[in-house]
């Protein structure tokens, strides 16, 4: 058996609607089917977006997935950045490999039983680029959902590349019954500008917003027990306000977030008593209610 369980073909292009909002559900035939059947077992889908790249929106998914694991749910993580994985380094499992057999593809186990799928298992070598164009990620997107043993899940994690794209676009349309984004941000007025390009998003193609995480909200001067706001203040905070959706959490500064991303070995797990990793049990818990109790956002942007 090939080492490469994806074996992808290049599809028909689609055709896309002039407007999204008025678009008909996209007809169900083929892979398609079998997404719907993998996702009838999965509770909630839930993808992680940002307006722009640098906020950390990877290290959010993946720590999310842990905290939401830590709090008895079961997680899977699929890592769609296809041109910058890096959903198993942090989470500790790069360099496994992903294996098929009669039912599908099996996932990599990570922390806590987290099923974690991502293109960089599939990569020779870590120089490898992903040269493909919009057509070959949508197939792809289409095996992450259709071909993959996902098994029973409470939570499924999607963590998305920068911006409103191809990969975006493909999940909004192929993830059935997608339960909401998560929009992550950082307190800088050029990154929450980003970030509501990407929450007019997810109002053009018809989904809800479970809400905002604020990522990089101020360090903790251990030697003052004083905060710093190296990028601002709560311009997160405002920002949620103003668009009448929940703030989920403020995380903050660690410089032992980026130690441990380099290394390979999940800060959640590593640091579970550090103030980061207490307001992702936070974030974990907000989420689990706005999701659970069905108070998900309908925005009305002008």
């Amino acid at each position: 058996m090939s080492s490469n369980p994806f074996r992808l073909q290049s599809p028909q292009p689609a055709k896309q609607p002039r407007d999204l909002r008025k678009a008909p559900a996209p007809q169900v035939q083929g892979a398609d089917l079998k997404i719907q059947s993998r996702m009838k077992n999965v509770k909630y889908k839930v993808a992680i977006l940002s307006g722009k790249g640098g906020v950390g929106k990877s290290f959010v998914s993946s720590n999310l997935a842990m905290a939401l694991a830590a709090a008895g749910k079961s997680v899977g993580i699929i890592d769609v950045d296809f041109h910058g994985p890096s959903v198993p380094k942090m989470l500790g499992v790069r360099g496994q490999m992903l294996t098929a057999d009669d039912n599908g593809i099996n996932p990599v186990n990570g922390p806590f039983g987290i099923k974690v799928v991502s293109i960089d298992f599939l990569l020779p070598r870590d120089d490898t680029p992903v040269i493909w164009r919009g057509s070959i990620k949508h197939s792809a997107i289409r095996q992450f959902l259709g071909d993959v043993n996902w098994g029973q899940l409470d939570y499924l994690i999607i963590d998305m590349p920068p911006g409103t794209g191809d990969e975006a676009l493909s999940v909004a349309q192929l993830v059935p019954n997608i339960t909401g984004f998560i929009i992550v941000t950082i307190p800088s007025e050029v990154s929450t500008l980003a970030v509501r390009r990407s929450i007019n998003f997810t109002k053009t193609v018809n989904t809800k917003i479970i809400g905002v995480v604020e990522n990089m909200s101020y360090f903790v001067c251990p030697s003052e027990s004083k905060n710093y706001y190296i990028f601002g203040q709560d311009k997160g905070k405002k920002m949620a306000e103003e668009l009448g959706v929940p703030l989920l959490g403020q995380v903050p500064l660690d410089p032992r977030i980026a130690e441990s991303n380099d290394l390979g070995e999940p800060f959640f797990l590593k640091y579970l008593d550090s103030p980061a990793s207490k307001e992702f049990l936070k974030i974990a818990d907000e989420v689990i209610e706005q999701v659970e109790n069905q108070k998900l956002s309908d925005l009305n942007l002008k």
